[in-house]
């Protein structure tokens, strides 16, 4: 798996708290082993996001990404926020 970040992602990850941060990492290796861990709740997006995925960092972030599926997964991280994340497409 390749997981890419887009700008949007990364200038978001830097302002969040390093709590957060550290979590979202601990997240992140669970994703790589599983994308569908029961642990990230995992989950289909609708309307807008209905191309996108979301999984929890904690009852309060969460990460929005999108799969492309070549030769090897590509994964796309798009945003990192609160519940204000899906106000921001």
């Amino acid at each position: 798996m390749i997981i890419i970040y887009s700008s949007n992602f990364i200038k978001k990850y830097k302002k969040l708290p390093t709590k957060i941060k550290r979590l979202a990492e601990e997240k992140e290796g669970l994703f790589k082993k599983d994308i569908f861990d029961p642990s990230l709740k995992t989950h289909k997006l609708h309307g807008k996001f209905k191309d996108f995925y979301s999984f929890s960092i904690n009852h309060t972030y969460r990460i929005i990404f999108e799969i492309s599926k070549k030769k090897e997964i590509i994964v796309h991280f798009l945003s990192i926020d609160n519940h204000s994340i899906y106000k921001t497409k």
